[in-house]
């Protein structure tokens, strides 16, 4: 009788607890269509903005790139013409100078001796002269009257031609004379820039022994590069339509800086190398070339119309290649892969892969994937 009492209570409170659930989830549903029905609506999804830019066609230079160093048109070295002490720099170190400035000199007083002397001989074979030629007018007189032996007439002509021979001996010696008093100045043969001084004032130089200092010229200079054997026919056809402009670049620089003419090309190619040594003439008037520099240099060989150009900064890199992401269908994202060409500044042309016209994403190209939804923001116009 306990037994059938326990199991009666226990049915009635599980009859009590299912009815309170009951109770309880009726409550919730309640609760949350209540809520449902006051909510604001879901909102649209997120369409990511991308600045867009159209493909163009244009006409840009073709260009052949090379690494190249420079190499001065002259450079000599700077030696006395005649022994003494040197006696004065008048020019400092690594000054530029003009063709035909002094810039040494050595004492010239043995010099200055020795064409005064050679002056005085020759005033003295000019009396010397004068006084053969009018004692040969005297004998020739004689000689027509017969006061005079035919060999003292022979002597008196033999004395005038002596004296003539001595005078242009002498008058030679006065022109020798004043170069080596010339050559006490050591003057600038060329414009250009002088290196270190390597004789100190009061040393006694000797004939193309002593080195005084160097001298570089600067303006123009060359650059000298080595297009390899493939580029020769291209280099020569462009030479063919008329003279090929060179452009110097400076290391960090895009822009060149200096331009100028190719004007040599080597009769041979190396063999070991491939390679065939040519050279450019540069101006360099604001001297910011030096001889001896690393550089690079840009052949312009021909012009190419009609390119499709893009920014750089739009190209993207897969496993299948370079690639653009272009605005498709629907402003959906379109992913093309292309070949590229030549570059020109900032942008690259593209030989297969898009079209004139094509919308070109430059722009959150890490945030966005093909088949995206995205909305174009196009180039503002440059005012």
């Amino acid at each position: 009788m306990r037994k059938w009492k326990i199991a009666l209570g226990t049915a009635v409170a599980l009859g009590a607890i299912s009815v309170a659930s009951v109770h309880l989830l009726d409550m919730g549903n309640l609760s949350l269509n209540a809520g449902t029905a006051g909510a604001a609506p879901a909102p649209a999804a997120f369409v990511m903005p991308v600045p867009v830019v159209s493909v163009v066609k244009k006409t840009i230079p073709i260009y052949l790139d090379y690494a190249a160093r420079t190499e001065p048109i002259r450079n000599i070295t700077l030696q006395a013409r005649i022994p003494g002490y040197l006696q004065e720099q008048t020019a400092a170190d690594g000054v530029d100078v003009r063709q035909g400035d002094l810039l040494y000199k050595i004492a010239p007083d043995d010099f200055q001796a020795a064409l005064d002397q050679a002056k005085a001989q020759v005033q003295r074979d000019t009396a010397t002269l004068d006084y053969a030629r009018s004692n040969l007018g005297r004998g020739t007189e004689l000689a027509k009257s017969g006061y005079l032996a035919k060999d003292g007439f022979d002597q008196r002509t033999s004395t005038l031609r002596e004296a003539q021979a001595s005078l242009a001996l002498n008058q030679a010696a006065v022109r020798t004379a004043e170069l080596n008093l010339s050559y006490a100045e050591i003057r600038a043969p060329f414009a250009g820039r002088l290196g270190r001084n390597q004789a100190s004032v009061g040393t006694l130089v000797s004939v193309a022994g002593t080195v005084l200092n160097t001298l570089v010229q600067l303006d123009p200079i060359y650059v000298t590069f080595n297009p390899s054997e493939t580029d020769l026919a291209e280099i020569e056809q462009a030479r063919a339509a008329g003279p090929i402009e060179v452009e110097v670049l400076l290391p960090g620089e895009t822009e060149a800086g200096q331009k100028g003419e190719l004007t040599f090309i080597d009769n041979s190619v190396d063999r070991s190398t491939g390679t065939i040594t040519a050279r450019a003439t540069i101006g360099n008037g604001k001297f910011t070339l030096l001889p001896g520099q690393y550089v690079r240099v840009r052949l312009h060989v021909k012009q190419q119309a009609d390119a499709l150009m893009v920014p750089q900064t739009a190209l993207g890199s897969s496993q299948l290649g370079k690639y653009l992401y272009v605005v498709g269908k629907g402003n959906t994202v379109d992913q093309r892969l292309v070949s590229l060409g030549p570059t020109s500044g900032d942008k690259i042309a593209i030989l297969t892969g898009v079209a004139e016209g094509d919308q070109v994403i430059t722009g959150n190209l890490q945030k966005i994937g093909p088949g995206m939804p995205i909305s174009p923001l196009p180039e503002k116009p440059a005012t």
